[in-house]
């Protein structure tokens, strides 16, 4: 069990220690933190998904906020949004589905789809004219994308966070990489890939949150 005891009022604490604008992502978030969720509102919101949260982001949601400050450009705030269920806000890449975040997480995209596509890289040796090689090419590299990019890669995640420039962070919620925190930077086109603790061990939604406000009270000059 984690023990978010105090951790909501070190993090607003933040807000009012000259230089904490130094923190990356500060100036996004501010130190801000929606209200924490009640016990009737999260059993809702994993009746809603279909999943069991991992303890510590649901102790995170009741005992420090609903989202907000945190690494990066902060936590993305899951809000109940009328009688169409509840909704992570912000830039995501995909839009939450319930029934796929029940689904069994993947860990990443389809390696036997994404090596067929390889395998169908147009080369110069196939064509006469180098303008069919180029155009071919345009059309093939596209393609890549098009399984990273596939929902079902993300199945059984929930994105959290996003660091800028298109690199986001997920949470994953089913299967063996459960409560486990995975990378997502699709967007330079390499796959998403597990994050690790500064001893190589795998890294769980708290070791990450606390990890992140240790540092910033650092930058700020409030070593603990």
């Amino acid at each position: 069990m984690t023990d978010w005891t105090g951790v909501r009022e070190r993090v607003l604490a933040l807000a009012a220690v000259p230089g904490s604008d130094k923190v990356f992502g500060a100036m996004g978030h501010g130190f801000a933190l929606d209200p924490p969720l009640t016990a009737s509102e999260v059993a809702d919101l994993e009746a809603w998904s279909g999943v069991e949260l991992p303890e510590d982001y649901r102790s995170f949601l009741m005992h420090v906020g609903a989202g907000g400050a945190g690494p990066a450009y902060g936590v993305l705030p899951v809000r109940r949004e009328g009688v169409g269920g509840w909704r992570w806000v912000g830039d995501l890449p995909e839009e939450v589905e319930p029934d796929m975040l029940a689904e069994l997480f993947p860990g990443g995209a389809d390696p036997v789809a994404a090596a067929g596509i390889l395998a169908e890289r147009p080369f110069r040796e196939q064509f006469d004219d180098l303008a069919d090689l180029d155009a071919a090419f345009d059309v093939w590299e596209e393609r890549p994308a098009e399984v990273q990019y596939d929902p079902r890669s993300t199945a059984g995640a929930l994105c959290l966070c996003d660091e800028g420039c298109g690199l986001m962070v997920w949470l994953v919620v089913t299967g063996s990489e459960r409560g486990r925190m995975w990378r997502d930077p699709r967007c330079d086109g390499t796959d998403l890939h597990p994050m690790r603790d500064a001893d190589g061990s795998p890294l769980d939604f708290a070791a990450w949150y606390l990890g992140w406000l240790t540092a910033a009270e650092a930058v700020c000059g409030l070593d603990r």
